[in-house]
């Protein structure tokens, strides 16, 4: 029998097995995990074995991501970065900085500003003007379903007060109907498709830089939420694709194409044969994404009532489906027919039934093929729907940083929800006691993709960082077991690994190792770990 290439030792190890929870050594031959357990497993030490002394650091499952778009984020981290701020003045120092650090740049792109930061969520052209008035400007919010533009980008795009909003967005606008700066979901297209696009080499270089990034933060693999046109940003799928051929894409990943919501059916054939071309060594696209509804601070989150005005009063505006609920089922049978897994962004509580009654139709249809449907964000889902999970075998796909209390919950999303639909935000708890299996991911770059963040706030429902002792609907929170077991196990299954996520021998050696046990921290100390090291088939990919 050959030796192990390494061995583990002087744990704790946490295996993610229900049958042994804790172990204190861990041997690695070649890509995978060949024995768990005690001071026996030294005893396979060879002459050749690296022997790396844990001295009492915690070893985990890798992380995984169910949900990220990792080469834009990559891409963003070299533009103009707003985000770690809510100041409209560090807003402009930043941009003014950032123009006149880049005097060749046509158009300053970038993002990361918080909707908090400015009246209703609503900042202006002439803010943006005040610092860049010479060059187009656009800077997409933190989550990304809207942007700012300044008035020479929107010249350029021709937008006027005669402009028509498009059917999957709004374009705000001042009291003359003058566009006013910021533009919502689809109207973001109407600029974006002007701004000069990214090279492959561009895409190369974010998604590489993102890899390391992601594996300094233990994650060994992830499910890209969008690969395809959207937003009138480029299709990112060429630098998986081109990563995976020249062996530098280190993690395993899993793409999500995109369903054209302007489309039916017939866009299915083209899916079928990306999936069969975007698919070498770690990367392959056998997930389809399906963008259901916006978000509700915007008011564009699918809800089942309509929101409410600032006065509590309600109003004429449900939120929208961007894809017909009726079609949507017939789409879904078919995908399903064909072995996709779907992946539906599903934020408000209308859209959480559209999206299951879609799976349950492929469910009635064709039976259960395994496909590991799941929906991701849940912000808002009705009581009445939360035993469809299980029973379906549909996924909750979570996104546990925004459950807490910060201003853009609190203003601009509790109060136009009104009490009871406010409580049924982020229902991780209820979800769980209904049986649901649950993965976790970060939408990053909308907010960080640090797991050890989101496992914090899933378990406390609050940030890190905050100070006010305020639990965000404390019956919804998580044990820790539970919240790592959807970073690791959770999302390795909906990634479609079954041999990832639980450290047992003949699983994949995706290892991360932290610098304390977090089992034995209190709670609300989660948050002060950091990860040491990261490891992709026993292979090391990230040292601290």
């Amino acid at each position: 029998m050959a030796k192990p290439d390494l061995i583990f030792t002087r744990g704790p190890i946490h295996t993610g097995d229900p049958a042994r929870t804790r172990a204190s050594s861990l041997a690695v031959t070649g890509e995978r995990i060949t024995a768990v357990g005690h001071d026996e497993v030294r005893e396979l030490i060879g002459s050749n074995t690296e022997v790396i002394d844990l001295q009492g650091k915690l070893l985990l499952p890798g992380f995984q991501d169910s949900h990220v778009h990792a080469v834009f984020g990559g891409m963003e981290l070299a533009e103009c970065d707003l985000t770690g701020t809510v100041g409209v003045e560090d807003y402009l120092t930043r941009i003014r900085s950032y123009a006149d650090a880049h005097p060749d740049r046509t158009w300053i792109t970038g993002g990361g500003w918080s909707m908090e930061s400015f009246d209703g969520g609503l900042p202006t052209r002439q803010l943006l003007d005040s610092v860049v008035p010479d060059r187009p400007v656009l800077l997409a919010n933190r989550d990304h379903h809207g942007a700012w533009a300044n008035t020479r980008a929107l010249e350029l795009a021709g937008l006027t007060r005669e402009s028509a909003d498009p059917f999957d967005g709004r374009i705000e606008r001042e009291p003359d109907g003058t566009p006013s700066g910021m533009l919502q979901e689809g109207a973001t297209a109407l600029v974006s498709r002007i701004v000069p696009p990214s090279t492959p080499a561009d895409r190369l270089a974010g998604l590489l830089r993102a890899q390391k990034l992601l594996h300094s933060l233990g994650i060994t693999g992830w499910q890209d939420a969008l690969l395809g046109v959207f937003g009138g940003k480029p299709d990112p799928s060429d630098a998986y694709l081109a990563a995976a051929r020249e062996g530098t894409l280190t993690a395993r990943v899993t793409g999500a194409l995109w369903w054209d919501r302007e489309r039916g059916a017939e866009q299915i054939p083209e899916l079928l044969s990306q999936r069969d071309q975007l698919s070498h060594g770690r990367f392959r696209a056998r997930a389809v994404k399906i963008m259901q509804d916006g978000i509700a601070e915007n008011f564009t989150a699918a809800m089942t009532t309509p929101y409410l005005d600032g006065c509590g009063c309600a109003t004429a505006n449900s939120g929208l489906s961007f894809v017909d609920p009726v079609a949507l089922r017939s789409y879904v049978t078919e995908l399903d027919a064909h072995d996709f897994q779907v992946h539906f962004h599903a934020l408000g509580d209308r859209a959480v039934r559209e999206a299951l009654d879609a799976v349950e139709a492929a469910v009635e249809a064709n039976g259960r093929r395994g496909n590991r449907h799941h929906l991701a964000h849940l912000q808002v889902v009705h009581p009445d729907d939360l035993d469809r999970f299980a029973r379906l075998g549909a996924i909750a796909n979570i996104q546990p940083l925004w459950a807490a209390h910060e201003p853009q919950m609190d203003e601009l999303t509790i109060p136009f929800l009104g009490p009871e639909r406010a409580s049924w935000q982020y229902p991780f708890g209820s979800l769980l006691r209904a049986g649901a299996t649950l993965a976790a991911g970060s939408d990053w770059p909308v907010s960080s993709p640090d797991p050890i963040a989101g496992i914090h706030v899933a378990v406390n429902r609050m940030e890190p960082e905050a100070t006010d002792g305020r639990v965000f609907l404390p019956e919804q929170r998580l044990d820790l077991a539970t919240a790592v077991a959807a970073y690791t196990a959770g999302s390795a299954h909906v990634n479609g690994f079954d041999d990832i996520g639980s450290l047992l021998p003949g699983h994949l050696a995706d290892l991360v190792v932290l610098d304390r046990d977090i089992f034995t921290l209190p709670p609300e100390e989660i948050a002060e770990a950091q990860v040491l090291r990261t490891y992709v088939g026993g292979t090391l990919v990230h040292c601290a």
